[in-house]
This record gives structure tokens, sequence and C-alpha cells, in this order.
């Protein structure tokens, strides 16, 4: 399955498309270790390094509420 849906993650705002099921996912992330799943930055690496996740380097993130560029608080 591909979803190519935009998504972002919700600390650090990054933007990324999936590449599988959300299902495929979260039981890819469940068989990690303990200590590389304590960082969403080492999660979204592992994701996309195995090809789950596209990460677009593309200059586009929201703050933590999902708004998109930012907010003045942030």
């Amino acid at each position: 399955m591909n979803n190519n849906q935009d998504h972002f993650a919700r600390h650090g705002g990054v933007h990324f498309s999936n590449n599988v099921s959300h299902e495929q996912i979260n039981e890819f992330v469940r068989q990690l270790p303990a200590g590389r799943r304590e960082s969403l930055f080492e999660v979204l690496q592992e994701l996309q390094s195995n090809g789950l996740i596209t990460i677009h380097n593309d200059h586009v993130f929201t703050d933590g509420e999902g708004k998109l560029g930012g907010s003045e608080e942030c």
C-alpha cells in the first residue's frame, strides 16, 4: 500500500510522507529496541532508512499544535 499523504511530526514539525500503511509503521516501531524509540528524530531516521517514510527537506515545518510555519509562541 502506498499512502502518500503529507504528515508533520508533532514535535519538531518535520514534513514527511508515508510509503506504507500506518499499521506497518507502528509494527516496525514496536519492534525497535527500547533505546532506539526514545528519540523521535532517531525513529524518523530509522523509518526513512528502511523506506517506510520519506522525509521532505522542503523547509516546511509546523509548530507543536500543527500550525504550518509556526506561531508567535514558537
